[in-house]
This record gives structure tokens, sequence and C-alpha cells, in this order.
């Protein structure tokens, strides 16, 4: 199992330099896996569109919380770290020109030494996907081709470039470099709580970060990606799951049980808090009661 850490945006210190380094660090001198940031490119003041994930329909972030940039931000952190991985969870696809974000993304995999891996999701806040110049209402088939364009870049080493001809993007002999460290690109996971997610996941993606979604309904998105992995002539088995939990909460005999469900990473939710001191001891209780702090020091 991998454990994962999200950046506490909530506790308005991710554009903190000094403390996101701290906090980074400390994540890897603990054995986690990888750290993972969130994106808004921007919050609209008075947002009318329906959060899907409380009950309220808010989100818990504060209109005006610090939300840096996430490739900028996971750029700086891989200068300021040596090893654990670098990962967006999740960046809003729509937000993105994908011959814009292919280079941005493969520039910081391949000056992280290929730490990088993407998670994207459609995006909920229409104010939002509107205000970066997408259409709300067709960003799903748009986004089966920003994934396709990103894929056509990374692989490309012809003397004459790549074509891309869809309904959004259309191009000819683009050439893109640096490529990816990574032999296959940047891993791109699906991140949602559709079953159009899933399926975007089975047909185009490298995983499934189902959020806000357990027991049956959670079952039959991991089915969904796995059925239409086989549809496509994919390797449903290739394909990672990544399933939330609480860092304060989180054991070994939950994340069996998370596992049960075919998970291979847990991704963990740090308490909130601008005291770098308790989020550092919170982080450091975790990994022990994981085993992952000796594993590190190994």
């Amino acid at each position: 199992m991998k454990y994962a850490v999200l950046a506490p945006v909530a506790a308005n210190t991710t554009a903190d330099p000094e403390w996101i380094s701290g906090f980074a660090r400390h994540a890897e001198g603990c054995g986690f896996e990888s750290i993972v940031v969130v994106e808004h490119a921007v919050v609209m003041s008075g947002y009318s569109s329906v959060y899907p994930y409380d009950k309220s329909g808010k989100m818990e972030l504060k209109d005006d919380c610090d939300i840096p940039d996430p490739l900028d931000l996971l750029a700086f952190l891989a200068g300021r770290t040596d090893r654990i991985g670098l990962a967006t969870g999740v960046l809003v696809l729509p937000n993105h020109h994908p011959v814009v974000l292919a280079k941005r993304l493969a520039t910081v995999d391949a000056l992280s030494g290929g730490r990088l891996r993407l998670c994207v999701g459609m995006g909920w806040m229409k104010e939002e996907i509107e205000a970066c110049g997408a259409d709300f209402a067709s960003r799903g088939r748009r986004a089966n081709e920003q994934i396709q364009v990103l894929r056509a870049l990374w692989a490309d080493r012809s003397a004459a470039g790549v074509g891309f001809h869809g309904e959004f993007f259309d191009f000819d002999g683009a050439m893109c470099y640096p490529k990816p460290v990574q032999p296959n690109g940047v891993p791109i996971h699906i991140g949602g709580h559709s079953v159009a997610a899933a399926r975007r996941a089975g047909r185009y993606g490298d995983g499934l970060q189902p959020l806000g979604v357990v027991g049956d309904e959670l079952r039959k998105l991991v089915e969904v990606m796995r059925t239409e992995a086989e549809r496509a002539g994919r390797d449903p088995d290739a394909l990672a799951l990544t399933l939330g939990h609480l860092v304060s909460r989180v054991t070994p005999e939950k994340a069996e049980s998370l596992a049960a469900l075919g998970a291979n990473r847990i991704l963990l939710s740090p308490t909130p808090t601008s005291d770098l001191g308790a989020a550092k001891d919170e982080l450091s209780a975790c990994a022990e009661r994981l085993g992952l702090t000796s594993h590190a020091q190994r």
C-alpha cells in the first residue's frame, strides 16, 4: 500500500514557502509516498454552483484562501525535496489548454527526476471554468481529447512532429520537448464521483481517485472502470485505485479494509492547522502507526 498526504490548503499555509517546504520535507522523511496539492484557478465570490462533496453545497475553503497554482507549487517542492512523489489531486482539467499543459507537466517531471503524478477532475464550479474560457456543458468530451493530446505530445519523437484532429483541438507537426522522464509519460489518474469519471479512467487513465464515494457506489465505479478498460483493449489490473482517509484516524486495519476494495494508494487528509509543529507531529504519529517511519529510515 502507498500512502500519500494532502497538502493542508484549508490551513491557508500552502503559499508560505517555509511552512509548505517544512511540511513536505517532513512527509518525505516520514516515508509517505507522495504529497498531493489541489487546484482552483479562481474561486468566484458568491458562487451558485453546488459543491458535491458536502451537504451544505459549499466547500470548506474560504473564498479568499491561498490556493497556489498546483504545478508551480510542485515545481517549487521538487527543489525542496529529494524523492517524495509530487501529485495533483485534483487539477481542474477544463481550465487548461492541453498543448501548454503538456509542456508544463513534462518540464516538472523532467526536472524532478520523474516524480510527477497527475490526477485530473472535470470541475464542479461552473463560474470558474467559464472564467477560464471553457464551456461547462462540454467539458467531459473536451477532457477526453485533452488526455489524448497530452499522451500524443509526450509519446511522439518523430522528425515531423505529431498531429491531432478532434472536436476541440486541431494541429499538425507539433514537437514538444523535453519529454517526461517516466517512459509512458506522466501518469494520469481521474478524480471524481460519477460513472463518467470511472469510464474515463478505464478508457484513457492510469487510475481512478473516487471522491466522496463509499460502499456499493464505490464498487460500482471500480467495476465500470475495469469494464471500460477491457472494452478498450487495456489491462484493468494495471489501473490504480486511490481512496481517501484522515491522517488522524487511519490505522493498519482500516488500510487493509481499503485494500480489500482494490485500493493500492490511500490519500490521507491532515487536520488543517497553521501550527507547523502540530502538523509534523500528526504526520509522525500516523507514520508510526502505519510502520512507515522505520521503513523510511532503512
